[in-house]
């Protein structure tokens, strides 16, 4: 089968009158022209071109295989515009991973605004604590929040993702505030299965901590309960009890510690160069809907959000 690149030479050497004129409408030389003619030429065992030193003319047969293929021609061009008109409009489903605590309280929420804003756009959303497999799974795109620092994906930020250790006020006064680091071997610490070490920055630099307390779970839900009913200190993002603290529910222990500053809200999906108008809208509201400022953190009293944004 022919190249379509020497058909579209082909026919750019017909409709220019010669192939010096072709080669400067298509950035060619004149010897590459040539040699993409002879080439399919040769293809097809026939002469295409009649070649004079000053002009071109069809043979028979080039006559009639000029005809047929620019008809082919304009139907390629008609298929690739009706793609890019296709690629350049938020259509289809999409379909996306995200955290489960995340996803309901933060997405799932303003997904009646976004849609309303893309009437011919659905969602797919599917909630799991689990790293999925975006491109073997399928998805558009997936939200994460983690230290993503190598990726074989494209990754762009949403906004920060702050963690503090926090203690209901009853479980404190029952056990007393932790004055450093060391005293928290004393206290019932909550974590899920894929919380556990803590990994905190602090003014001696990086530690770990191990967060041991009776109650083993994989459901980070399920440690926010516990931490609000006074059962133990957890490592909690900002998004995820901004509200809490706001209105005294929680509090802050040991401020000076915090989880990385690296840890972020990030959407990930697999390219950059053929990125869907779909998947590129809902990255665009969700960046803007949280941004370097996100809307969870914003109702924290004045020193309390002074000491989030250190961290």
């Amino acid at each position: 089968m022919p190249d379509i690149a020497d058909l579209e030479i082909f026919a750019r050497v017909v409709t220019a009158g010669s192939m010096s004129a072709a080669g400067r409408e298509m950035a060619l030389s004149p010897a590459v022209v040539s040699k993409r003619i002879r080439r399919l030429e040769d293809r097809l065992g026939t002469r295409l071109l009649q070649r004079t030193t000053r002009q071109i003319a069809l043979t028979e047969a080039g006559q009639g295989f000029y005809e047929r293929i620019v008809a082919i021609l304009a139907s390629i061009e008609e298929a690739e515009a009706f793609v890019s008109r296709r690629s350049a409009l938020a259509r289809g489903t999409l379909k996306v991973s995200a955290p489960t605590s995340f996803g309901r309280m933060h997405i799932a929420p303003y997904l009646g605004e976004f849609l309303e804003a893309n009437p011919d756009l659905g969602v797919n959303l599917v909630l799991s604590d689990d790293f999925v497999d975006v491109v073997g799974e399928g998805y558009d795109l997936a939200i994460r929040i983690a230290e993503l620092a190598d990726s074989s994906l494209v990754v762009r930020r949403l906004a920060p993702a702050h963690r503090v250790l926090c203690a209901s006020p009853d479980y404190l006064e029952a056990h007393g505030t932790p004055k450093s680091i060391e005293d928290l071997s004393d206290h019932i610490c909550l974590a899920a299965a894929h919380q556990d070490p803590w990994r905190l920055e602090g003014p001696g630099g990086p530690v770990a901590v191990r967060a041991s307390g009776p109650v083993q779970t994989n459901s980070s839900e399920v440690v926010r309960e516990l931490t609000l009913a006074g059962v133990g200190i957890a490592l909690r993002s900002t998004w995820d009890i901004g509200p809490d603290l706001s209105a005294g529910r929680l509090k802050i222990v040991l401020p000076e510690y915090r989880a990385s500053r690296h840890v972020g809200v990030y959407a990930v999906y697999p390219s950059r160069r053929f990125l869907a108008a779909k998947v590129r809208v809902f990255i665009d509201y969700l960046a803007n809907l949280y941004g370097p400022q996100p809307y969870w953190d914003q109702g924290l009293d004045a020193v309390l959000t002074k000491r989030i944004a250190a961290a």
